[in-house]
């Protein structure tokens, strides 16, 4: 069979066929089919690994005192020797994991073969194919619960003690220190007693996680808005729990906890954290500190843990056992959901390079698990039949529509923009200031030097600062939104209740309940005079080649390449926290070029990560059976075009070379034609002119905007989903609402 394993000494990593274990009594042989990294405990490890022998003795000093002790009593040469003989030797990595038991052993009859088992132990719960594991560490998985959520039993145990050791009480305030794997388990158990959680984190994917899950508010150690919300939520008071969850050398942890616990609060230590305890802090609040010992009762007792003996329910009511059963059955019963933790499902065989891209930081994860393909038929039979997610493409209602007017003829179109970045001053305006019947009416920035450049530049009438008051100029025709991505869905609602038609570079939204609050202003005010900036399908070149494909028979295969390349050191696109995925930013430029070419909408979207988060995969599949593959990669070569597209049907293929040059091939019975665009454009051209043109025209006319409100709303649906088809790591149904 195949196992994790490292070597201490030189850090090396591999995947070993070793021989299976025997299925010895008081146990029972488990065949795996999801294992889960600890990407605190485990990752601490392999780090350490490839530290030097001094960085790996300043990083164990209780290591060092016990080779101390045996110098003392066996010498340096005999001491020397069993220490590298330990270091240069294979450990096994792992200690959660789900499977199927293979074999039963003598003396066990509360599980059977067959039965899903969740299982426990360092020594015993292994990353590999086969685990002999003794009765007190393992716990069957209730009916319906999948697998890769049972994978998560032991750390959801480590979880629950720590919550235990705080116990909470209804209506408590409790404060989680560390926002990692642990952390966020340990919200969602406090949230389900019935505890109000502020969570503290400087990763602010983390915090939104975080509150997503359960927390009434989160954010980084150093912010004020933390101290704010214990403050308002306490009346002053502080919390009633700390709950350490975080790893590391830093010892603001406990600084931050006895600075924000009420007088004779308790501080739980969970996470391997620094705690050099601020002794006045703690002596004058009588902070009562706890420590949570990993599972639960019975760790590190060998008695119960390798002879099975239990403690008596009436004297220890929860052990490591019962701690593991116990959160199985809060997964199955709905109150704790670790879906949103998987970041990464990878494949067994894949092992060594998903710890090394999880050591560089390569792959960003909260949680990853190891897929094991082999067992996948034979555990299938366990689970409930898989339902693909579903998100729901919000129906667009237009209440008391009001039918827009033409303007008067010679009267010019008068446009106001709110934003004046680098896109709208170079791929815009440029067009703008040069088209007739139009009047740069008034730009509006936050600074107000950066309104003047723009005045200056393109001959604004105004510079303001002042958003209100350009949008109650009845005067201003349409508003063009061009600011940072976090900004662009409420900047959008206001100018339709504002009663303008509004251009809004993409995305419109960058969450289900911002584009859910752009269709409501629709809906209030009747106007739905919008259109977001997905120029590509108005690019000449493109509306060249789909016009000479002509109209499709049958179902077509379209591979979309997006060579993105690595943004600069600083970037605010690199904001995930505020600003959202770099894709969730400019997805939807490829998703409608695609849904266009194809002429429809996607009614599934399934993704997949490469690098970490930055590079996907993305397929969406449209009503005829059509597929769309999008890859959206950051570790190409620069030298290579940007944006390549193949479309494939009919016997027909049309190739586009980045807005440069387009290819058809076509099989036309025995003989075959192509077709070649000019290899010398005189620029390229992405469709941003004959884009603006259309709206500004569409304005003027009064006549239907250049793209149907249900086409934008299609495309940012589908490009939020692939957030949801990340975490699931299934295929996402994209329903629509009658």
């Amino acid at each position: 069979m195949k196992q994790v394993v490292q070597n201490y000494k030189s850090g090396e990593l591999a995947l070993l066929d070793v021989p299976a274990p025997g299925c010895k009594p008081g146990g029972v042989l488990v065949r795996t089919a999801y294992s889960l990294i600890s990407t605190g405990t485990e990752l601490m490890k392999v780090s350490e690994a490839g530290m030097s022998m001094l960085g790996k003795a300043r990083s164990r000093p209780d290591q060092v005192a016990k080779v101390v002790r045996s110098v003392a009593s066996n010498g340096v040469p005999a001491t020397y020797r069993k220490v590298m003989g330990k270091l240069d030797s294979y450990t096994p990595l792992g200690y959660s994991l789900c499977g199927v038991v293979e074999q039963v052993g003598a003396g066990i009859d509360d599980v059977k073969v067959g039965d899903l088992v969740a299982c426990a132990g360092n020594e015993h719960a292994l990353h590999a194919e086969l685990n002999w594991v003794p009765k007190n560490l393992y716990a069957r998985v209730p009916e319906g619960l999948a697998p890769r959520h049972a994978a998560f039993g032991t750390v959801g145990s480590i979880a629950l003690q720590g919550v235990r050791q705080g116990e909470p009480q209804l209506g408590d305030v409790a404060l989680v220190i560390g926002l990692g794997l642990i952390g966020q388990l340990v919200v969602q158990l406090l949230a389900a007693s019935g505890a109000r959680v502020v969570g503290v984190d400087p990763d602010p994917a983390r915090c939104e996680l975080a509150e997503r899950l359960g927390a009434a508010v989160c954010g980084d150690p150093a912010s004020a808005a933390v101290e704010t919300a214990v403050a308002e939520l306490t009346d002053g008071h502080g919390v009633d729990q700390v709950y350490l969850a975080a790893g590391g050398g830093s010892n603001q942890p406990v600084e931050l906890a006895a600075r924000l616990s009420r007088d004779r609060g308790r501080v739980v230590d969970i996470g391997k954290c620094r705690l050099d305890l601020p002794w006045n802090a703690y002596y004058e609040k009588e902070l009562d500190v706890r420590f949570s010992r990993s599972y639960g009762p019975g760790r590190y007792d060998p008695e119960y843990e390798l002879d099975g003996r239990d403690y008596p329910i009436g004297y220890v009511r929860w052990t490591e056992r019962r701690n593991l059963a116990c959160f199985l059955d809060l997964l199955a019963r709905g109150s704790v959901d670790v879906e949103p933790l998987v970041s990464h499902v990878a494949d067994f065989d894949d092992a060594v390079e998903t710890y090394q891209g999880l050591k560089d930081g390569e792959l960003k994860a909260v949680a990853v698990l190891f897929r094991y393909p082999g067992q996948q038929e034979e555990a299938a039979g366990t689970e409930t039949p898989a339902v693909a997610p579903e998100v729901t493409v919000p129906a667009v209602r237009r209440g008391g529509a009001r039918p827009a007017t033409a303007r008067p003829a010679g009267k010019p179109v008068r446009l106001a923009f709110v934003g004046a970045g680098n896109y709208a001053t170079s791929m815009l305006l440029p067009h703008l200031a040069q088209r007739d019947g139009v009047e740069l009416s008034a730009v509006v920035t936050t600074t107000a030097l950066s309104a003047a450049n723009a005045r200056r530049k393109f001959g604004f009438a105004e510079a303001t600062t002042d958003l209100d008051a350009v949008l109650g100029d009845e005067s201003v025709d349409a508003v063009f939104v061009v600011t940072r991505h976090s900004s662009h869905a409420e900047l959008t609602r206001k100018a339709l209740l504002a009663g303008k038609a509004v251009f809004v570079e993409k995305p419109l939204a960058l969450t289900e309940d911002e584009l859910t609050g752009v269709l409501d202003a629709v809906e209030e005010s009747g106007n739905d005079r919008l259109q977001v900036g997905f120029n590509r399908r108005f690019a000449p070149l493109l509306q060249e080649a789909r016009k000479r494909f002509g109209v499709r028979t049958g179902p077509a295969s379209l591979r979309y390449l997006v060579n993105a390349g690595r943004l600069e050191h600083g970037s605010w696109y690199l904001r995930q926290g505020s600003e959202g995925s770099r894709f969730a930013g400019e997805g939807g430029h490829f998703i409608d070029t695609a849904s266009w070419l194809l002429g429809a909408d996607p009614v599934s979207v399934y993704a997949v990560a490469t690098s970490g988060d930055e590079d996907l995969q993305v397929v969406l599949r449209y009503p005829d059976g059509s597929t769309a593959t999008i890859s959206y990669v950051t570790t190409g070569a620069a030298g290579f075009p940007k944006e390549t597209l193949d479309l494939v049907a009919d016997g027909k293929v049309l190739r586009l070379d980045d807005f440069v040059r387009a290819s058809l091939f076509t099989d036309a019975g025995a003989g075959r034609k192509r077709w070649v665009s000019s290899r010398l454009p005189k620029a390229r051209d992405k469709g941003q002119n004959a884009e603006l043109a259309a709206f500004v025209r569409a304005v003027r006319s009064g006549g239907p905007m250049p793209v149907p409100l249900e086409s934008l709303v299609a495309t940012t649906t589908a490009t939020l989903a692939v957030r949801s088809a990340l975490a699931g790591g299934a295929p996402v149904t994209l329903a629509r609402t009658r």
